[in-house]
């Protein structure tokens, strides 16, 4: 739904070339993710600023839960939005624990009985650190780093019968340790943040993250989609720069390209 960095693209105040790009994949709101499973299961992996915008484009109508990767400002704070999406019935909502913590102090005014009704979302918290079921997915968070900081990925299993379907999202991360990348060892897509061409403190570089996926190597990895990217670049700039990537690396069975606002994508 969103694959900007925390400043969204347009950045406020900037008229370098990306910001002033006419190509709509240039446009990139804050970083969130529309799972929708075979068997009706609506999941939402973050909640940035622009939620209320982004839902209305992707036309959600209700929503089971929310993955929480990490409760800085740009992934957390459009969750009063799940108003009119808990109307019926609470939105569950998963985080470790410092997100949630953060969720009860930030969003304090949910449990204060201050009025009757509306005006509010009906939320439950749930603090975890292992895999769950949920109707037909195993939802896995997997831990990473977004530089000191302990943030989570998240890996969604889909049972098809027989066959069993894997993706990952990990977006604000520096570090991905061998233990966290053995829970992503049969997925067939990841979306992975990759900021920039030049290093950052806390997040992937381009390269960097190209080189988390050499390190996953798994056999079943077939798309890559870059997210969480900054105003520094063209979406057809990083899709040329991947390309000749995997051509000198000989990995031309896998495509890596960059993600944009509205992309769908068929598992």
């Amino acid at each position: 739904m969103g694959s900007g960095t925390s400043n969204g693209v347009p950045v406020v105040g900037c008229d370098c070339p990306v910001c002033a790009s006419v190509d709509q994949r240039d446009k990139r709101m804050r970083s969130s993710l529309y799972i929708k499973g075979d068997k009706g299961e609506r999941i939402v992996v973050d909640t940035g600023p622009e939620f209320r915008l982004q839902a209305l484009r992707a036309g959600i109508k209700y929503l089971d839960m929310v993955l929480l990767t990490h409760s800085h400002a740009d992934h957390l704070h459009g969750l009063d939005d799940l108003r009119q999406l808990s109307r019926i019935k609470p939105v569950q909502v998963y985080g470790n624990e410092r997100s949630i913590n953060d969720i009860r102090e930030r969003f304090a005014y949910i449990w204060r009985k201050t009025q009757k009704g509306g005006g509010k979302p009906k939320i439950d918290l749930h603090t975890v650190d292992e895999a769950f079921s949920f109707e037909n997915l195993v939802v896995t968070p997997v831990p990473v780093k977004h530089g000191n900081m302990d943030v989570l990925g998240w890996k969604v299993r889909e049972n098809r019968g027989a066959v069993c379907v894997e993706a990952a999202y990990i977006t604000d991360c520096s570090f991905i340790s061998d233990e966290s990348l053995v829970l992503l060892k049969n997925i067939s897509c990841l979306v992975l943040g990759a900021l920039r061409m030049r290093r950052h403190e806390t997040h992937f570089s381009f390269d960097e993250a190209l080189e988390t996926v050499k390190r996953i190597a798994a056999p079943a990895l077939k798309h890559v989609f870059f997210t969480h990217i900054a105003d520094e670049h063209f979406y057809a700039e990083i899709n040329e720069y991947c390309s000749g990537w995997l051509e000198k690396n000989d990995m031309r069975q896998m495509t890596i390209q960059s993600a944009y606002d509205g992309l769908e994508i068929n598992i």
